[in-house]
């Protein structure tokens, strides 16, 4: 059986940098300033021969329980409480501080395993802070180096010490990984077969939104517990979290992330690092859910936020949030679809949901709007029904003549899905105009049922075998 390890301490002490050595991935962002970390977040972590979960938490300070550090703290105590053993890192470099002595008496009054980290210790002059950590009373200090790699060997070893040799080098029965790699590859599928929709695949989602939309609520609401940390003030959320949980039997994947500001409002290195991670939570997952706060919809930002999604090519579903605040709904929800289908044409038939993250009201609805997005964006239509769908559409619109010459569209095939890309072979395909292409979309959507989700289509004209012949005379 596993175990699981909590990395505590102060602010910027580098217990994100000791997170991203120990899971071998840049996971969680790391900046010079204090306090980078909020949320806590799980990894896989792998340490000479050991496996274990490895929980990131916020830097552990002395605060009302209200304030947004009070909050802070309670996450990390949760961190704490989870956990099988804590990695209490202090700063060599820098020396003890009245907060690091506060802290060590915490964890000794839990009475779990703690190794004592001194981080920082490649430091010249870190000799008096890592001497000084024996004052703590939590046995002798382990010095490395998060940033360079150094004294992996004697974590590895203070690790297993604390947690026995049994527990630390048991296996697992099943292998767990935190990632679920999508099968793209399109080889050996027969082309005129529709596959099936998997409805108990895994799914990924990620949430994103302007700042202050209610995202991280939202989560909080579909767990049934406050995992992620919540409040009033803008821009809480700074690393892109994934959690976890079943969903009518399907196991569902979300990742929370950072509010998107317009571009030019994003000056700060941090806030830019937090933008950057939503971008790639958005590459990772497979359905994006842009929520709206529906007392000021429709913003600039929200519009961008969306064109994004579908550039990139995900399975899209907008939340209007916030919906308990609403009086007059009927008429709200009546403008709110007109401006749906008038701001956004790119994204003609996206599913929209009001929904209410504080008290729960509509989180279902958005659920099966979500698994109805991403069975169209898997959706696989045989070359057989696609070339008499491509004939008719000639017949009803004709392509246009060209210099006098007419575009011949020969022939139609899906070449992939997620999202779902066509082929159409014809004559002199850099000549049709962009008007007919949003024709056969428009088409697509409409004949096939596959509103909301990007539809793909690339023109091919044949190879000429007399170009040649033409070029030598």
């Amino acid at each position: 059986m596993s175990f699981t390890v909590a990395i505590v301490g102060r602010p910027n002490v580098g217990k994100s940098t000791l997170f991203n050595r120990l899971v071998g991935k840049k996971l969680a962002l790391v900046d010079d300033t204090p306090g980078v970390t909020r949320d806590r977040r799980p990894g896989e972590a792998r340490l000479m021969g050991l496996t274990f979960t490895i929980i990131d938490t916020a830097g552990l300070e002395e605060a009302d329980e209200e304030s947004l550090q009070g909050r802070m703290r309670a996450q990390t105590e949760a961190a704490i409480d989870e956990a099988d053993l804590s990695l209490f890192v202090v700063d060599a470099k820098n020396g003890l501080t009245p907060v690091d002595t506060a802290l060590a008496e915490m964890l000794r009054r839990r009475g779990k395993p703690v190794v004592l980290v001194a981080n920082k210790s490649e430091a010249r002059g870190s000799d008096s802070g890592f001497y000084d950590a024996y004052t703590l009373g939590l046995g002798e200090p382990t010095p490395i180096s998060a940033e360079h790699g150094q004294g992996m060997l004697d974590l590895r070893d203070a690790i297993v010490e604390a947690i026995g040799k049994d527990r630390a080098y048991a296996k697992d029965d099943v292998a767990v990984t935190d990632v679920d790699i999508p099968q793209t590859s399109d080889e050996g599928e027969d082309e005129d077969e529709e596959p099936v929709y998997d409805e108990t695949k895994p799914l990924r989602v990620a949430i994103v939104g302007r700042p202050n939309a209610g995202k991280s609520t939202l989560i909080n609401r579909f767990l049934g517990e406050d995992r992620l940390l919540t409040g009033p003030e803008a821009g809480i959320t700074r690393d892109s979290i994934s959690v976890e949980w079943d969903w009518r039997g399907r196991t569902i994947k979300m990742f929370d992330t950072a509010g998107m500001r317009r571009k030019a409002r994003v000056t700060e290195k941090l806030e830019k690092l937090s933008v950057a991670d939503a971008l790639r939570a958005i590459r990772f997952a497979e359905t994006v859910v842009i929520v709206f706060d529906a007392t000021i919809p429709f913003e600039k930002q929200d519009l961008q936020i969306v064109d994004l999604v579908l550039r990139e090519g995900r399975a899209a579903v907008l939340a209007f949030n916030k919906w308990d605040m609403i009086e007059d709904r009927q008429a709200v929800l009546a403008d709110l679809r007109e401006k749906t289908d008038r701001l956004l044409p790119q994204a003609r038939g996206i599913r929209a949901v009001p929904i209410s993250g504080q008290t729960g009201w509509g989180l279902d609805k958005l659920m099966q709007s979500i698994i109805d997005t991403d069975r169209v964006w898997n959706k696989r239509i045989s070359t057989a029904r696609l070339n008499r769908w491509l004939e008719t559409q000639q017949i009803q619109h004709p392509p246009p003549a060209v210099s006098g010459r007419r575009i011949k569209l020969k022939y139609m095939t899906q070449v992939k899905a997620r999202p779902p890309a066509f082929m159409i072979s014809c004559t002199r395909s850099d000549a049709l105009p962009e008007s007919y292409t949003r024709y056969l979309i428009n088409g697509l959507r409409a004949d096939f049922d596959m509103p909301s989700v990007p539809i793909r289509i690339h023109f091919r004209s044949p190879d000429n075998p007399y170009e040649s012949k033409k070029r030598r005379t």
